[in-house]
C-alpha cells in the first residue's frame, strides 16, 4: 500500500503540484486533430492538468492553445471570433495570435501602446499522427518530443481515439500494468475456465528503461510453451500494450501506443494511437472508435452500469460487459474505485509487483526533481535518443526457452 501522503503525490496533477510539475516537464496530448479540423473553425475548450484553456487553428493552419480567460476582463474565448490569424474577444474585440501576443485592443485609444505591454498565456503546440501535443513547463526547459514509432508512419497509418475516464489517471495506467487481471476481467468465454488455473498467477518482473520502466509477465501454457508479455510505461504516463497470445508478432497488426493525460485531479483522457504498415480504411476506423460515443464518451459507462449483462456474465463471460475494446472493462474496473483511491486502505500481494515498481519509479522521479536533477525521459538530442523501435513485446516460446535471447530484435530500444 502507499501512504497517504505518497497517494497525494501521485494523483494530485494541478498547477504547483509536485506531480503536476513533473508532468508539465512533457510533451503530452492536449486534443485530437480532428477537433479543431480546418483554419478559422470554431475553437474548443480544453481542460488539462487542471487548467482550463482553448485550442484553435488560425487562417494559416497554425494552432494556439491559451488560457480560457480573456486578459481584460475574464471572458471565455471559447465563445471568441477565430478569424484573421487571431482569436478576438466578444467582449471588447482584443484579439491573440496563437503565440499569446495582443494584436488588438479596439476599445483602447487609437494611440495607446497598452497592448505591446501584454502577453496572455499560450502553450506550444506540435501536430503529428492525428494529434495535438503541447507543452505546459518553464520555457527554458522545453524538451524534444521523442521520436517514437509513429513519427515515420503516414497519416493513412495511424487513427488516434480517445475516450474519457472519470477517475484519477493512475488508476487508469495501473491498470496496463497489472498483468494478472486480464485473465479475470478481460475472460470472455468461461466455457473454457481452464486457462485461469494454468495462467491466473503469472510470473512478473520489472525493469527500469532509459524511457521509464518496463513490465514483463511470463505465464504458463501448459507443459510445454510460456507466453511472454513486455510492456514498456513510458515518462510521464504512456504506456504500449501487447496482444493476446493468440495474436502473432507480425507487423500487420495493430498496435497502440497509449497516452493516460489527466484532465485533473479526477478525470482522464486515454488517447489510444492505432498503427500498423497497412493502411487504415474508413470502415476500419469506424470499428476501431464505435465503442465511443461523439462526445469522447464511452458508451458502456458508470451511468448506465456499462451495459453489464447479469445472464451473460452467469454463461459466458466473467465481466458480463461485451467489450469491443478491453478498456470497456478496464473503465468498470477503475472507475469503480472513486475519482481517487486511497491507495493506503490497499492490500498488496504479489502480483502487485509491477505496480509497486511503477509507483517507486514515479516516486523516485519526484524525488529526483525536488534535487534539481533532470526527470528520466527528457529528450534533448534528436540523434542520441531514438525510441522509434520502442515496442511491447508478446511471444508463444517453449517452456525453458531464454525469452531475451529468442526475443532480440523483435522489440524495444531499451538503452
Amino acid at each position: 500500500m502507499l501512504s497517504q501522503e505518497d497517494n497525494e503525490l501521485l494523483t494530485r496533477v494541478g498547477p504547483g503540484t509536485p506531480m503536476g510539475d513533473l508532468m508539465r516537464r512533457y510533451w503530452i496530448p492536449a486534443l485530437l486533430s480532428e477537433e479543431i479540423s480546418e483554419p478559422d473553425c470554431p475553437p474548443v475548450r480544453v481542460r488539462l492538468l487542471g487548467e482550463d484553456l482553448v485550442a484553435f487553428r488560425d487562417t494559416q493552419g497554425k494552432i494556439g492553445l491559451l488560457g480560457e480567460r480573456c486578459a481584460h476582463r475574464g471572458t471565455s474565448l471559447f465563445y471568441g471570433r477565430n478569424e484573421e490569424c487571431g482569436l478576438r474577444c466578444i467582449y471588447h474585440g482584443w484579439k491573440y495570435d496563437v503565440d499569446g501576443n495582443v494584436l488588438e485592443t479596439p476599445a483602447e485609444p487609437a494611440d495607446s501602446d497598452f497592448k505591446k505591454k501584454l502577453r496572455h498565456l499560450a502553450y506550444p503546440c506540435k501536430e503529428i499522427a492525428g494529434m495535438i501535443f503541447t507543452y505546459m513547463g518553464p520555457a527554458e526547459k522545453q524538451p524534444l518530443l521523442p521520436r517514437y514509432e509513429w513519427h515515420g508512419l503516414r497519416q493513412d497509418q495511424v487513427f488516434p481515439v480517445k475516450s474519457y475516464l472519470g477517475c484519477n489517471y493512475l488508476q487508469g495506467i495501473e491498470g496496463d500494468f497489472d498483468s494478472s487481471h486480464t485473465s479475470f476481467l478481460h475472460n470472455n468465454n468461461l466455457r473454457n475456465a481452464e486457462h485461469l488455473k494454468r495462467d491466473g498467477a503469472p510470473n512478473l518482473a520489472a525493469e527500469e528503461t532509459a524511457y521509464g520502466m518496463r513490465a514483463i509477465s511470463i505465464r504458463s501454457l501448459g507443459t510445454s510453451q510460456i507466453y511472454v508479455r513486455t510492456s514498456p510505461y513510458i515518462m510521464p504516463s504512456f504506456s504500449i500494450v501487447p496482444g493476446p497470445p493468440t495474436a502473432k508478432f507480425e507487423e500487420d497488426d495493430i498496435r497502440g501506443f497509449r497516452f493516460w493525460v489527466p484532465i485533473d485531479d479526477r478525470t482522464t483522457w486515454l488517447y489510444i494511437l492505432n498503427m500498423r504498415k497497412r493502411p487504415f480504411s474508413d470502415d476500419e476506423r469506424k470499428s476501431l472508435r464505435r465503442w465511443i460515443g461523439p462526445d469522447y464518451r464511452r458508451i458502456r459507462n458508470a451511468d448506465n452500469d456499462y451495459l453489464q449483462n447479469r445472464a451473460r456474465q452467469k454463461m459466458t463471460s466473467y465481466t458480463g460487459i461485451e467489450a469491443i475494446n478491453a478498456a470497456e472493462q478496464d473503465g468498470c474496473a477503475t472507475e469503480s474505485m472513486g475519482r481517487i483511491y486511497d491507495r493506503s486502505k490497499e492490500h498488496l500481494g504479489y502480483s502487485d509487483k509491477t505496480i509497486i515498481a511503477l509507483r517507486k519509479m514515479l516516486l523516485d522521479a519526484l524525488s529526483a526533481m525536488r534535487r534539481g536533477e533532470e526527470p528520466p525521459h527528457v529528450v534533448r538530442d534528436s540523434y542520441g535518443d531514438d525510441f522509434s523501435k520502442l515496442r511491447s513485446l508478446k511471444g508463444i516460446l517453449p517452456a525453458g526457452a531464454d525469452w531475451r535471447r529468442v526475443m532480440e530484435g523483435m522489440g524495444p530500444n531499451d538503452g
